[in-house]
């Protein structure tokens, strides 16, 4: 058992990355006919049984990692054994864990509510699902700013195809849309990640963040232009204004499971920017971009309670909302302290629950108005008038922020941390202008699906009547299910607040102090300096086992960059071995891998 909980310990960020990678190759693998003969195809409840083993595995990881991080440490895993900056690692700290939690909190039950008939709708859902999974575990997880880009482009691909499942012109077209601008983000993505690398020379994050303030006045402003660019990029992933425009409309022609889960794609560009900025600005104290955020915030919160204000269908209501939410989160980033994420990331994880809960709440009410759909028009009572008014009415409170619910806590903790700003007041006050525009803009679209609802049609053989007894008088199948699930999980934040509130004050603390991620990620030299790139000479020629034996006059670093089970295997040489022990004899001080290479060497020496 000891084994198996070493291996665990030893290999547990990239287990959330291979679960849903191995599980959407396999369902790939078992294939997926096209048609109507879905729904009689012998594979279809394996392939759901397959999908909903993977995520309820995904959420057990995503809740020990929770866990795992909970103490305090920071868990890195090198791929291919290279440590950073050389090579590409995972890294497991508080913020992490906490995003693959809400990932996985929001994942398993619209998966399992796909599961009942969304998912006969087109070809290859569960493995587009799972590919989802991987892409935003991998974005959460990453320590490289390429690899980040790498498991952007995974998540993307996946949601091209997820957002026009179903079929439809309209789908067709908002999604054409929804790739060029995802393209074009691409793009200046990879801008952005070679101004970066062409000036500092790494790109793992925290390895730029120690090189920035090193460079030279030229190479800085060219990197410094190369993260306003990935600014940029994340900006359109998070909707912020100007660059938002199209979530509402885009969200609102996706299917209601698809939608409810795009609620944490946003999210993620509010990670990165997190992310990012923690590491490259905080401690340099350079508030521009916090600043610029923080503006952007406020007009996004604006904007988009005054969309919701005038919006004619519910679902594009709840994309502005939903904006709106997005403008308040990024008011608690751009305040530049600690204190403001704590209540940003409480928010945040408010936001993505009832959110996904309103665009379930719109399926429910769209299955209920038969040719009305979703449209904010006077129709007849719906035959679950009362439970779906009684859900309205709970989501419209959580949502607007009232209290006692998450969505006020939230609000608080973020105002709270505005106290010491020079622009508090005018913060203060718009926040809570946008909370007073949401209630008014939930209560005119309770207004008018509720209040002013007609009677149903009198009995009689006219189509209008018969129209709406073909109407459903149940909700559309586990769709009420998830709704409560979701609602639960937010007034169980509420219930829990003081321990989340201290894990959340813990994960801002430590993104703030970036000398222990150098210590914990960045290896270190016999003299306490960090091993990186710099200084680079243009004219070495790394060692290949192509190129035969070579002088390497940075042998003595081997045993510092590779994992001890690589270093005392058949791939170090007896030339090179004795590079790396008389390299070490030269230098004015032993260390451990000193003593293990001298080890290395007499065995070798006496074979």
């Amino acid at each position: 058992m000891s084994l198996v909980f070493d291996f665990w310990q030893q290999h547990s960020p990239i287990f959330s990355i291979l679960i849903p990678a191995f599980t959407g190759f396999f369902l790939l693998l078992l294939g997926n006919p096209g048609g109507d003969i879905l729904a009689q195809d012998w594979r279809q409840p394996w392939r759901r049984a397959i999908s909903l083993t993977a995520t309820v595995l995904g959420f057990a990881t995503a809740i020990s990692y929770l866990h795992l991080a909970s103490q305090g440490q920071i868990s890195i895993y090198q791929l291919s054994e290279w440590t950073a900056p050389f090579g590409i690692v995972l890294v497991l700290d508080r913020l992490s864990a906490f995003m693959l939690v809400l990932t996985y909190v929001l994942a398993l039950p619209l998966l399992w509510y796909a599961s009942k008939d969304w998912d006969l709708r087109g070809r290859y859902f569960h493995a587009l699902f799972q590919f989802l999974l991987m892409g935003l575990c991998g974005a959460f997880l990453t320590g490289d700013l390429f690899n980040l880009f790498v498991f952007f482009e995974i998540l993307l691909m996946s949601s091209y195809v997820l957002l026009i499942y179903g079929q439809g012109k309209a789908r067709f077209q908002i999604g054409v849309h929804y790739v060029s601008i995802n393209l074009l983000a691409s793009a200046f993505f990879l801008l952005g990640l070679g101004l970066i690398y062409s000036s500092v020379g790494s790109l793992n994050m925290t390895d730029v963040a120690r090189l920035l303030p090193t460079l030279s006045p030229d190479q800085r402003q060219l990197a410094i232009l190369g993260s306003y660019l990935l600014f940029l990029v994340f900006a359109i992933k998070a909707a912020l204004l100007p660059l938002g425009f199209w979530l509402p409309k885009t969200y609102a022609i996706a299917s209601t499971p698809i939608a409810a889960l795009f609620t944490i794609m946003t999210k993620v560009g509010l990670y990165a920017i997190l992310r990012v900025n923690s590491l490259l600005f905080f401690p340099n104290q350079d508030p521009f971009l916090f600043n610029l955020l923080l503006i952007l915030g406020c007009a996004s919160s604006l904007y988009g309670v005054i969309g919701a204000l005038g919006a004619i269908r519910f679902r594009r209501f709840v994309g502005f909302m939903i904006l709106s939410s997005l403008g308040t989160i990024c008011i608690g980033l751009g305040l530049h302290q600690p204190q403001a994420w704590t209540g940003a990331l409480y928010y945040l994880f408010h936001s993505t629950l009832i959110g996904a809960a309103c665009y379930l709440l719109c399926g429910w009410i769209t299955a209920q108005r038969g040719e009305f759909k979703d449209h904010l028009k006077i129709s007849p009572r719906m035959k679950q008038h009362t439970l779906l008014s009684l859900c309205f009415f709970m989501v419209a409170l959580i949502m607007a922020g009232l209290p006692p619910f998450s969505g006020f806590i939230g609000k608080v903790l973020i105002l709270q941390a505005s106290l010491n700003h020079p622009h508090a007041l005018w913060i203060i006050i718009l926040v809570l202008l946008v909370s007073l525009l949401s209630i008014l803009a939930f209560v005119r679209a309770g207004f008018i699906l509720f209040w002013q609802a007609s009677n149903p049609p009198e009995q009689c053989d006219n189509i209008e009547y018969q129209n709406y007894l073909a109407l459903p008088n149940r909700a559309p199948a586990r769709n009420n299910v998830v709704i409560y699930t979701f609602l639960t999980s937010l007034i169980l934040l509420v219930i829990f607040a003081a321990p989340i509130h201290s894990y959340l004050t813990a994960t801002a603390t430590q993104l703030a102090d970036q000398t222990h991620y150098q210590q914990r990620i960045l290896k270190t030299d016999r003299h306490g300096n960090y091993i990186s790139v710099e200084p680079f000479d243009n004219s070495y020629v790394p060692e290949t086992k192509y190129s035969g034996e070579n002088l390497d006059p940075n042998a003595h670093f081997i045993p510092s960059l590779i994992a001890p089970k690589t270093l005392n295997g058949p791939h170090i040489s007896e030339y090179k071995w004795q590079q790396i022990h008389e390299q070490q004899q030269a230098l004015p001080q032993s260390t451990p891998n000193q003593t293990a290479s001298q080890l290395k060497l007499s065995t070798v020496e006496g074979h």
